[in-house]
């Protein structure tokens, strides 16, 4: 995995600002708990992990990029937002047994896939505990800016079937129908709860 945490690590050593807050949270943000425990899982930059701590959570962020967490550490300061940051590849047994471990109200999960891991993602949510997913899907229209490997994108209705033990709120994701120049393209968006 040190080469994944290489790529990353060279991706985000020059970038100053935290990464978007991802749609489905933001159309969705209305679904959240009043408080909670929150996990942006392969964070990036940290833009999900800030909006929650301004929303009051306790707001966790985990990614495998060295330089991203020092960099999510440096926005929440800036913010002046208590923000628990830490480097963590889970591709790995025991860092999932960390998050099942450690339970969250809400984990959010932007533009990542590792099919294997979705059991450990289901455990870690607490009861009444929502997921908020939004990745990449086989059928897009672009084909800059996303992965190029299918390892990598959903096949159609995936997201629903990963999910599928969970009670669905939310859920889109339009493919090629209709006119491809209006509309959400590229992704999948879920919401759901753990009963």
């Amino acid at each position: 995995m040190q080469k994944i945490r290489t790529k990353w690590n060279k991706r985000y050593v020059d970038v100053h600002v935290p990464n978007q807050v991802i749609n489905v949270l933001k159309l969705n943000q209305h679904l959240l708990p009043a408080q909670g425990k929150s996990l942006d899982l392969a964070s990036g930059l940290g833009g999900n992990a800030l909006r929650m701590a301004e929303l009051g959570f306790s707001s966790h962020a985990w990614d495998i990029s060295d330089a991203a967490v020092k960099k999510i550490q440096e926005f929440s300061r800036e913010r002046k937002l208590s923000l628990s940051v830490r480097q963590s590849d889970i591709s790995l047994h025991k860092e999932q047994q960390k998050m099942i471990e450690e339970g969250f109200d809400v984990i959010v999960i932007s533009r990542f896939l590792l099919r294997d891991i979705i059991p450990s993602i289901n455990a870690a949510l607490k009861p009444g505990g929502l997921i908020f997913y939004q990745t990449f899907v086989e059928a897009s229209v672009e084909t800059t800016d996303i992965p190029q490997s299918s390892h990598y994108r959903l096949q159609p209705n995936e997201l629903l079937t990963l999910f599928s033990g969970l009670t669905l709120r939310y859920y889109r994701e339009e493919g090629l129908q209709g006119d491809i120049n209006y509309g959400f393209r590229n992704e999948a968006m879920l919401v759901a709860q753990k009963n």
